[in-house]
């Protein structure tokens, strides 16, 4: 598996260093390859930083992954070279990748055509006005169309280069990197953009991140709200309150996120049989469970593990 993430004068050097913390040490130790390509060898970043690129450009040419992370400035087109290199990518079948203000550079590259696409939430009108041709998801931390891969700000680019380590490694390798990282290994590109995300520091913080953390650990257990309000010392509308603030959505919803990962590390393990997954993954049926897939993936089971492997 050949990755090309391409480089850019004026980048932002923690935009680059995304896909390269994700994509690190252990996956290029597994015969992969990761090249950073740059039409110049020498290129400035923000802070005034002066980056090497070991890669020209056209060393793109024959990757399975090329990323384009971020642009600049999303009222400044991007470079006809780097247009060429997406759309010679994406004409070979290669998988495509956008992430952040990159989005626009695939929009540009007439790769998003008919196709769901999200960016940062405060370039969304900008990029729904340029691209009318281009659904755009306002809420989507990523969005994986198969061909082609965007995602919205920085630290969404690391959940998006997170799913395509699982679609090229599984999601128990995934999983691993992430905690590596110390970021959240269950969020799905459905999650919203814009939430609270509280610091842990009062005594309820801590009772409800453990709460939490005890529930990552055995999905199958199914605690109603009062029995976990009960545990943190706190009203229901207290702990659905800070529920809301720490994982985005209701503890419903956080459930079926978790199980859902759960599900998609037993498939990507090899393990068959969708009801004995759902069983194991803590949905009350293999009906759930689809209907999980299909919220959160708009896809099946059988469809989301079919995608897994890049071919």
């Amino acid at each position: 598996m050949r990755i090309a993430v391409i480089a850019y004068d004026r980048i932002s050097p923690f935009m680059l260093s995304t896909p390269l913390a994700v994509f690190g040490d252990d996956f290029m130790a597994g015969g992969h390859q990761v090249d950073v390509c740059a039409v110049e060898p020498r290129i400035t970043a923000s802070a005034g930083l002066v980056i090497e690129a070991p890669c020209p450009l056209s060393r793109a040419s024959d990757a399975d992954i090329v990323i384009l992370p971020g642009w600049r400035d999303h009222s400044e087109p991007v470079s006809a070279d780097i247009l060429a290199e997406l759309t010679a990518a994406s004409a070979r079948g290669a998988v495509v990748v956008g992430l952040c203000l990159g989005a626009f550079g695939l929009a540009e590259a007439g790769l998003l055509e008919g196709c769901r696409a999200t960016t940062h939430w405060a370039r969304i009108d900008d990029f729904a006005r340029r691209y009318p041709n281009v659904t755009v998801d306002p809420g989507a931390i990523f969005v994986d169309e198969g061909h082609v891969v965007t995602s919205a700000g920085i630290a969404s680019g690391i959940d998006c280069c997170l799913h395509l380590l699982a679609r090229i490694a599984g999601v128990g390798e995934a999983n691993r990197v992430a905690r590596h990282l110390i970021v959240a290994p269950q969020r799905t590109g459905a999650q919203p953009q814009l939430f609270e995300r509280p610091a842990i520091g009062t005594s309820a913080d801590r009772r409800l991140a453990h709460l939490l953390d005890e529930m990552r650990a055995d999905p199958t257990a199914s605690p109603t709200l009062g029995e976990l309000a009960d545990r943190a010392g706190m009203s229901r509308r207290s702990l659905t309150r800070h529920i809301r603030a720490r994982t985005g959505g209701s503890l419903g919803e956080w459930l079926r996120r978790l199980r859902l990962v759960r599900a998609q590390e037993l498939m990507s393990a090899g393990i068959r049989g969708l009801d004995d997954i759902a069983a194991r993954s803590g949905f009350v049926d293999t009906q759930a469970m689809r209907a999980a897939f299909r919220t959160e993936l708009g896809m099946s089971p059988r469809q989301w593990l079919a995608r897994q492997r890049l071919d």
